[in-house]
């Protein structure tokens, strides 16, 4: 039997060159906080437009665009405009609620702390109607997936895909920023009545 992959769901992985420097871990781990389902987030909603993270934001810009160019790969001037970012601190015995993204096209966390055996999960948005229990698992019968996760990757994925983060078991702080994009540029076909242009 020969399977092809149809329609696969990209997630992509990048790691930042180098170690975050004291003043960028300062500027994140002094962000005033709110309590969050499982956790508490940063009260700032744009975490990346501050001087301190430029260099985080650039390298994450251009990991975005690689991804989106290499996925989607549009036919016009079409590019990702970052919108929110917010930073996620989870304590030992908390956790990241099962969301996912509205209102944006590619989402990504980039890990700052972790604990060796922090695990990021994702899940199969569709309902089965008949279950069948697997021998073993693969990416074709699956329900969810889990990866590792380390202090300086990055991780993007469509935002539409539902996620969650499990309960801290070690005994460092999990903090992770997080962030939306949103489509600038021509979208659809204005010949088949789809097209669509959204200014910065």
């Amino acid at each position: 039997m020969e399977l092809y992959n149809l329609f696969p769901t990209a997630i992509g992985f990048a790691g930042f060159n180098r170690a975050l420097t004291d003043e960028e871990l300062f500027f994140i781990q002094t962000l005033e906080t709110r309590k969050n389902i499982g956790n508490t987030t940063s009260v700032d909603n744009f975490v990346l437009r501050n001087a301190a993270l430029t260099e985080l934001r650039a390298f994450i810009e251009d990991a975005v665009a690689d991804y989106f160019h290499s996925t989607v790969n549009p036919k016009h001037n079409v590019n990702l405009r970052m919108t929110q970012s917010w930073c996620n601190y989870s304590e030992p015995g908390q956790h990241h609620h099962k969301h996912a993204h509205p209102n944006s096209f590619v989402s990504g966390v980039f890990y700052v702390q972790t604990n060796p055996d922090d695990r990021i999960y994702f899940y199969r948005d569709e309902w089965q109607q008949i279950k069948l229990p697997p021998e073993t698992w693969n990416a074709y019968n699956s329900e969810s997936w889990w990866f590792h996760v380390k202090a300086g990757q990055l991780i993007l994925f469509p935002s539409s895909l539902p996620h969650m983060v499990q309960e801290v078991k070690g005994e460092l702080v999990r903090i992770s920023l997080s962030f939306n994009t949103f489509p600038v540029g021509t979208v659809g076909e204005e010949m088949e009545l789809t097209g669509l242009r959204l200014e910065a």
